[in-house]
């Protein structure tokens, strides 16, 4: 992604997402903040320390502009004639309303590959209302879906509508530049909104309903599609998960647990028959875990070629040798030390991504930005 330039004019996270994956590939991204307040994600602090502006914030650059501002507005304006792609996450119809209707800004710059990111797209009933993740996972269907039976919907402990929203996005843009690239035309809008890319997620459900007339429920760590497949507690009260998907990987795990006589068992014996009992058979499989640690589990069923693995906090993961061996997490450097994060995810062979400068404080890279524009410090024509 050398060579292209990404305006990011969006708060919070998808935005951010987007601009993220790309920025770890090698584009300059150039973050529009405002000069004091600057993105909203750097609200988001641990010990006042903004962690998630230094993750997702991390190989860009930041012009501070007040676009309330009609000279900080002309130096958007020619920002925008030098870029590729444009990211924005307004309210729909406010982008119009600052004089950069798409319109507009292909009249300016006949490329641009405009980004619009919003809660419910730039289309439909719900196009002026604001959104916001959370009610997006609500109303999908997601939350309905998550959790155990005997408990209330869950929402995700973390933002995953709008992260998913922001991979989509990426592909989006990837895939418009390539139209302009070859020369079949110009730029064009790419709207997003966070409901689809979630609902994309489980929409299978839909068609299931289609077919029985019975709406998919909460199953907490069962599956709806292939039995067994749970998380189970050890004697030292931690969890492996284990999952008997195919038929080879069933049967395998009943001849490790004893029990060779549920391969011809009427309640098992095929995954239909399993996902009918699978209570049942939960029940025998947790009673041959319980009576062992966490490590003599996953030895056993190791051994024996079952499809094992044990249930992980993050402080677990720092140090493990797979994540140690994959270089999963990385130490960025901070003005107050050093911070562990993820690496860049994307593993290229030949033009691999890679960190290249940490999160920049509010409009750090404005002088320099400027003057690549052909602008002084006041924002005038050099």
């Amino acid at each position: 992604m050398s060579g292209v330039r990404i305006v990011d004019l969006s708060r919070l996270v998808a935005g951010n997402m987007v601009t993220h994956v790309l920025a770890d590939l090698g584009a300059d991204v150039i973050k529009v903040e405002h000069p004091e307040r600057g993105d909203d994600l750097r609200r988001w602090r641990v010990n006042d320390v903004e962690v998630f502006w230094k993750t997702y914030g991390r190989n860009k650059r930041s012009i501070a502009l007040d676009l309330k501002r009609e000279r900080d507005l002309e130096v958007l304006t020619r920002l925008l004639a030098t870029a590729h792609a444009l990211v924005e996450n307004f309210v729909p119809g406010t982008l119009e309303r600052m004089g950069f209707a798409p319109e507009a800004l292909l009249a300016l710059n006949p490329g641009l590959v405009m980004v619009r990111l919003s809660g419910w797209g730039q289309t439909g009933p719900y196009r002026d209302k604001p959104g916001f993740g959370t009610l997006v996972e609500a109303m999908s269907g997601y939350a309905d879906l998550n959790g155990f039976s005997d408990s209330p919907p869950c929402l995700p402990p973390f933002a995953l509508a709008d992260m998913i929203a922001g991979l989509y996005a990426a592909v989006g843009l990837l895939t418009a530049l390539r139209h302009v690239e070859v020369g079949r035309g110009g730029g064009q809008v790419v709207d997003i909104s966070l409901f689809e890319p979630i609902f994309s997620l489980i929409s299978v459900t839909a068609g299931e309903f289609r077919l029985t007339g019975v709406p998919t429920r909460r199953n907490g760590n069962q599956s709806t599609h292939a039995a067994p497949r749970n998380l189970y507690p050890c004697s030292d009260g931690l969890y492996v998960a284990m999952s008997g998907s195919m038929q080879t990987m069933a049967e395998r795990i009943f001849h490790t647990i004893g029990r060779p006589d549920l391969v011809d068992d009427p309640r098992f014996r095929t995954n239909d028959d399993r996902l009918r009992n699978k209570d049942e058979l939960d029940a025998i499989i947790g009673e041959f875990i319980a009576r062992r640690n966490r490590d003599e589990n996953l030895a056993l069923f190791a051994n024996a070629g079952v499809t094992v693995g044990p249930v992980h906090s993050v402080p677990e993961l720092i140090g493990h040798p797979y994540v140690v061996g994959r270089e999963v997490i990385v130490e960025m450097e901070d003005e107050t030390g050093t911070l562990p994060t993820h690496n860049v995810v994307t593993r290229l062979s030949r033009t691999p991504g890679s960190i290249r400068r940490r999160a920049p404080s509010i409009g750090q890279d404005t002088l320099s930005i400027l003057s690549e524009i052909g602008l002084n410090p006041d924002g005038h024509i050099e």
